[in-house]
């Protein structure tokens, strides 16, 4: 659980980093890219699925696994035919389920041995709000993706902060 959150948020702050670098104009780079950034939450999944015990968490977490899946589809075919709204707009449908998704799962690991994941919790309650707002600016005049390398960096850091909090509450019981 510590190291696949730590990589998952070096990986969320390296996509930021190459997102924010190469998504204007949108060209075969960042759909690519775009692509990308939900597998790494699939991938993510499938590894946590192999740890979860069975039961709703796991469900859960396989739901999630899929929907990053499709989402990486409906992205790529959205930056290739729909443009920036298009994107922002499945990116947003994503962040709102995938946010419910994350909230289920850190209510659920809240507990002492996982160290209350409030990372986990604020970042899905977040992605949650965040996707209502890119689908508002989907629908708008001028929709822009910038956003998304904000919203990568948030969860990257999330995740990080959360990978520090599972090692210090390890350190803790020795």
């Amino acid at each position: 659980m510590i190291r696949l959150s730590l990589v998952r948020g070096i990986l969320a702050l390296a996509w930021a980093l190459a997102f924010a670098a190469s998504h204007r104009p949108l060209n075969a780079v960042a759909v690519v890219l775009l692509v990308v950034y939900p597998l790494i939450d699939a991938v993510s999944c499938a590894i946590d699925y192999r740890t979860v015990p069975d039961g709703s968490e796991r469900r859960v977490t396989a739901l999630n696994g899929i929907l990053s899946t499709l989402t990486a589809i409906a992205v790529g075919v959205a930056g290739v035919v729909g443009g920036e709204g298009a994107v922002l707009g499945v990116f947003g449908a994503w962040a709102i389920l995938s946010g419910a998704a994350q909230l289920a799962v850190g209510i659920h690991r809240r507990g002492p041995v996982l160290g209350k994941q409030w990372p986990t919790l604020i970042s899905g309650g977040l992605s949650f709000l965040v996707g209502a707002v890119y689908i508002a600016k989907a629908t708008g005049q001028s929709p822009s993706l910038d956003v998304l390398s904000v919203y990568a960096t948030g969860g990257g850091i999330f995740f990080v902060v959360q990978a520090a909090l599972l090692i210090w509450k390890s350190y803790q019981k020795r």
